[in-house]
């Protein structure tokens, strides 16, 4: 019977093979999964070599040619290259040196197969560069391709399991430098222009071919691993402060990457350039990664988490060397799987460097935070995501990628322990390297290693979605003793879902604290560690942030939360009590005065950074406009007479910014005023030239009496050409005018207005304040109706982040209305961009429950 059942699926296999494939998808808009699959088994040695002429003018086209050598395995389709662009910008096509009629078609060229032959064949087409992902200013422009980009600048095959190989030239102003991917081998002047020539890249997926060109400053390292480095900052403290340091810390992150994989730095180069208005923190193309300028240029009073960010990015950007660039998911469903890995990495790069920080208390103040943000939404999403296009792989992105797949990723660790999780990693790196796996791929590999499950491990970590509530039962004997505690876990969506992981309780006692591990694994799960203990005061769980989900606490003993001596469990109690907060078990003006309580004796700056970021969201998002006012009247003095006590310049920096977030009263705008004017200081507070920048804004925004005199003296301030564009930007989002601020925000629906969406995403923010949201409920339709054309025009992070700062800043009841009515109207609204929306609105959903008047 056994050997029959092969035999019939053999046969049945070899049937299957020889029907046809269908092209029902194979021409939709973007890319589908079937046309992916089918091209990867259609091509391979593919070979772009692509020339770009860039002119002065940034308004003038991009004049461009590719000549595409590639090897065609069957032609029972078309070869269908992907060109995102309209039909005139192709304008020339010619197959094996015969030119043939241009066929452009639902953003695909589309080449007849009676035109190829099986084999070596060489594409050569004439076209105009695309504009949409090129970023052009007028001193430089820069490609940013992820995820399915590539295809708005030239034709290509943009999935991410066809990898090629590039050779580049570029004709640019001969003024501007060029950076590229691979090596550069020639440059040759042309009257006002240059050509530049480059060598072969490594293989590649097409979202990390990359170039940056324009006026730039270089520097190269003056020790170990060679790099270059293209920037534009002016200000010789940060770059005296900065230089020296950037090249350092990619140094010590190769070398780190290198002994942890096992594996050498596997491409030609690690060159970067830093960009002021670039849109993340930073993006992994290979060999010429992309940095935003702030974040890498700091100044000489950056504190120890502003330090230890900016490790954490060069990390993170270089991790992707490995994980990413040199072993790239099959298709963008596993994306996730590149960033959580850099991720993860990053803290294990950066961490030793730092030796006075709690990396433990760092990584649950950093993600969690992040993790719950989304998960506890009605929007939430598995960390692994079906995607049936790859036009939708942007939406894919966010937190629960960034910061849930860590923490994942650190339970799985627990699970396997340090050194199996290490050789399974080493085993997938060497066994996949300049190909392409997903996470079925990851975990065969991780499996010969660990005795556990991970499987069905992962099925709930990896492929579901949201979080556990835990809820308790303790019986306590005659004898003052606990006889049980049964902690059960329900899925915060409804689901049978059950979590297993590991974490610590702390059993609370008069004079001691007891420690007790404990691992879940079931929806009830007694803990027979704790029998027969005597009772205690209180429980805290989580006590070493190591678990995922939402805690009991004990609303009895949440005022005694700051005095708990270990600092990991006492920003683990503030995290947890922030969340019932939320879930409406702990009013918010009760966590409020918990958070009070803490800053006034808390030193670590960590702990501080987490509370004054509760306290400035509970103070905004859930109480009333009257509670606020009547809040303020002690909170805005108490947090100034915590400035003027002794404390370390990183919590100092700490509590300004929280006071300066709040500070809107008279008196608090005048205190502000005195500091800008800097005819007012506080002992041990280090402000830079851009905090000062920042104090104009909001002094403006508050509604100071000279905001225009204010915000002219600011401006003479700025010495740097890119920070004034963006100040100039700005302004008329701080206009005490309504009229002006809601012309600025209506221009936001041309594209053009649109293109530099760090700017444009602050507007947002200072346009739909809590403040001026009287006058500014009226653009929430707007904000909504633009989604889906700001996911189409913008890059991954741009939807998310354009909710998050117009109605998901709102709280009245109003709001909420049109955001429901909204949806409501649209039954078939692209599931995705429904799930940013719900995220970006959750507090707007949960204040209607529990904001107090």
């Amino acid at each position: 019977m056994k050997y029959s059942f092969i035999l019939f699926t053999f046969f049945l296999g070899l049937a299957s093979c020889k029907q046809p494939v269908s092209d029902a998808h194979f021409y939709d808009p973007g890319i589908s999964i079937e046309l992916a699959e089918y091209r990867s088994q259609q091509v391979k040695n593919i070979h772009y070599q692509l020339d770009f002429s860039i002119p002065e003018k940034k308004s003038d086209p991009i004049p461009a040619r590719l000549i595409l050598d590639l090897e065609v395995m069957n032609l029972d389709h078309p070869l269908i290259l992907d060109f995102n662009e309209s039909s005139e910008k192709v304008l020339s096509v010619a197959i094996n040196g015969s030119e043939i009629p241009v066929r452009h078609e639902e953003e695909h060229l589309i080449i007849a197969k009676e035109n190829l032959i099986k084999g070596e064949n060489k594409i050569d087409i004439s076209f105009i560069a695309g504009d949409l992902s090129l970023n052009r200013n007028d001193e430089f422009l820069y490609t940013l391709l992820v995820p399915d980009r590539a295809s708005t600048l030239f034709p290509c095959f943009d999935q991410p399991d066809l990898k090629a190989n590039y050779s580049l030239t570029i004709s640019a102003p001969k003024d501007w430098k060029v950076l590229a991917g691979a090596s550069l081998v020639q440059k040759e002047e042309k009257g006002e222009f240059a050509i530049h020539r480059f060598a072969k890249s490594d293989l590649m997926s097409t979202y990390l071919f990359s170039f940056v060109a324009g006026k730039f400053q270089s520097a190269k390292s003056e020790n170990g691993y060679a790099q270059e480095m293209l920037y534009r900052e002016t200000n010789e403290e940060k770059i005296q402060a900065s230089k020296g340091e950037i090249f350092k810390l990619h140094q010590q992150a190769v070398t780190f990457l290198e002994n942890y994989t096992g594996y050498k730095f596997p491409f030609q180069k690690l060159d970067f350039a830093t960009i002021p208005i670039f849109q993340y923190g930073g993006m992994e193309h290979v060999g010429a990664i992309q940095y935003r300028e702030s974040t890498l240029f700091l100044d000489p009073s950056a504190t120890d988490s502003e330090l230890l960010s900016r490790a954490k990015l060069i990390g993170h950007e270089t991790a992707h060397m490995w994980f990413g660039d040199l072993v790239t998911m099959k298709w963008f469903n596993d994306v996730w799987m590149k960033e959580v890995f850099a991720n993860f990495m990053a803290g294990k790069i950066a961490n030793p460097a730092f030796p006075k920080i709690n990396h433990d208390l760092l990584f649950l103040t950093s993600l969690y935070p992040g993790a719950y943000a989304e998960d506890r939404t009605r929007g939430t999403n598995p960390i692994r995501q079906e995607l049936g296009n790859l036009k939708n792989a942007g939406s894919l992105y966010g937190g629960i990628i960034y910061n849930k797949a860590p923490i994942m990723m650190r339970q799985l660790e627990t699970l396997m322990g340090e050194e199996a999780f290490k050789k399974g990693i080493q085993s997938y790196i060497r066994t996949l390297a300049n190909g392409n796996a997903d996470w079925n791929d990851l975990v065969k590999i991780l499996d010969k290693e660990t005795e556990e499950d991970l499987v069905a491990w992962s099925e709930v970590w990896v492929n579901q979605s949201s979080r556990p509530i835990f809820s308790e039962k303790l019986k306590i004997n005659e004898e003052g003793k606990i006889s049980s505690l049964v902690l059960t876990q329900t899925a915060e969506d409804g689901t049978d879902k059950v979590w297993p992981q590991v974490f610590d309780l702390t059993l609370v006692y008069e004079n001691e604290q007891k420690i007790v591990p404990v691992s879940i694994k079931g929806k009830s799960s007694e803990i027979l560690e704790v029998q027969g203990m005597s009772k205690p005061i209180a429980i805290l769980y989580n006590s070493n942030g190591l678990g995922y989900g939402v805690f009991p606490v004990d609303s009895n003993y949440i005022s005694e939360f700051p005095k708990i001596e270990d600092e990991l469990s006492r920003a683990s109690a503030y995290l947890n009590l922030y969340e019932n907060t939320l879930n409406g078990t702990i009013k918010p003006s009760q966590n409020i005065t918990v958070l009070k309580q803490g800053l006034a004796s808390e030193s670590n700056e960590i702990v501080v950074q987490l509370m004054a970021g509760q306290l400035e969201s509970l103070f905004w998002k859930f109480l009333s406009k009257e509670k606020r006012e009547a809040e303020l009247q002690s909170l805005e003095p108490f947090i100034w007479d915590l400035l003027q006590k002794e404390q370390s310049a990183n919590v100092k920096k700490n509590l300004f910014n929280l006071y300066q977030s709040i500070a809107y009263s008279n008196e608090g705008i005048e205190r502000l005023y005195q500091i800008w004017t800097k005819k007012m200081e506080i002992a041990n507070l280090k402000l830079s030239a851009d905090n000062f920048t920042s104090l104009a804004m909001d002094l403006a925004l508050y509604g100071h009496p000279k905001a225009e005199e204010i915000l002219e003296e600011e401006r003479t301030r700025i010495t740097n050409s890119d920070r004034r564009d963006r100040f100039d930007f700005l302004v008329p989002a701080l206009s005490e005018d309504a009229s002006v601020r809601d012309s600025l925000f209506i221009s936001f629906k041309s594209p053009e207005m649109r293109e530099k969406e760090s700017w444009v995403l602050a507007a947002c923010g200072f346009i739909h304040h809590p403040l001026r949201q009287e006058e500014s409920l009226k653009h929430v339709e707007l904000s909504l109706a633009l989604m889906e054309e700001i996911q189409r025009t913008g890059d991954i992070f741009f939807p998310k982040g354009w909710a998050s700062n117009t109605v998901g800043q709102y709280t009245a009841p109003e709001a909420l209305e049109l955001v429901e009515s909204f949806l409501k109207s649209k039954p078939d609204y692209n599931p995705v961009l429904k799930n940013k929306i719900l995220q970006a609105t959750d507090n707007l959903y949960r204040a209607q429950k529990i904001m107090e008047k």
